[in-house]
């Protein structure tokens, strides 16, 4: 029987920017906790992300005791922000999606910095993680809640799905191009695909649908250039529905604890 096992543990707290990898983290229902729980907005409080400014990819994050720091690569200017911030208000109105949810700026000097890094008006803001955004109802188990990602809570991705892919293009990819909550090892390239019901460790998760792919795969997360690949390659194997699809979009049963290392079983 093939053993799997978590291998990394990845977060993302501003939506499109840098992501964070961990040892452990605490799984709730929206997500794993402060992935993706802040986001930029432009003056209409319209979502930003790297499929329209692919210059979103040169922040990278890090967590510093209840501090996010910001790093902006090239500019070299850093910037930190509460991991808990100890006020919430002036709820406003957002649009992530076709999802319009209550958010509220994290502050002026936060949105001016990132205003001048990405030199677009834009304003931080905060989703608390009380207020709801709903996953699509045909696929929800439980009626759950997602935070400011895409679609839903979590992503999964093999690594021998990637190994497959690079398999078939001239110049491999890292992981990072796909932005995975959970990368695993062992099994067959997909087989996530048709996971249904499994746990990792003790929390046990939901395989809901696979996950389409858009332009941002398409952009290097070190130097923010754009590229054909890997589209172009998982188009001739991995597009059905008109979609390209790579990894496997899971909800949470259980809400306790993830650390890389985890056996991963399947039940379903």
């Amino acid at each position: 029987m093939t053993v799997l096992t978590l291998t990394e543990i990845w977060i993302y707290p501003i939506k499109s920017l840098g992501g964070i990898r961990l040892k452990e983290a605490k799984v709730l229902e929206k997500g794993l906790a402060y992935d993706r729980r802040w986001m930029l907005v432009d003056e209409e409080g319209k979502f930003l992300t790297q499929r329209v400014h692919p210059q979103m990819a040169l922040f990278k994050l890090a967590i510093n005791k209840e501090q996010l720091i910001i790093t902006h690569t090239q500019k070299l200017s850093k910037h930190s922000i509460l991991l808990k911030p100890s006020q919430v208000h002036g709820l406003k109105e957002v649009t992530i999606w076709d999802d319009t949810v209550k958010a509220f700026e994290v502050n002026a000097e936060s949105s001016s910095w990132f205003s001048d890094m990405l030199q677009i008006p834009c304003k931080l803001v905060f989703f608390p993680e009380e207020n709801s955004r709903a996953v699509d109802r045909k696929y929800a188990s439980n009626n759950e809640n997602v935070s400011l990602a895409d679609g839903y809570p979590f992503l999964i991705i093999g690594e021998a799905s990637l190994a497959d892919l690079n398999s078939k293009m001239e110049i491999p990819l890292p992981m990072n191009r796909f932005r995975p909550n959970f990368v695993f090892s062992g099994g067959r390239p997909f087989e996530e695909d048709t996971w249904k019901e499994f746990v990792i460790g003790t929390n046990r998760f939901l395989g809901v649908k696979p996950c389409s792919r858009c332009v941002l795969t398409t952009i290097d997360q070190e130097t923010a250039e754009k590229g054909g690949e890997p589209l172009r390659t998982l188009a001739t194997y991995r597009k059905w529905d008109n979609k390209i699809y790579f990894g496997q979009n899971l909800l949470a049963i259980d809400h306790t604890f993830v650390q890389e290392g985890d056996s991963i079983t399947l039940l379903t």
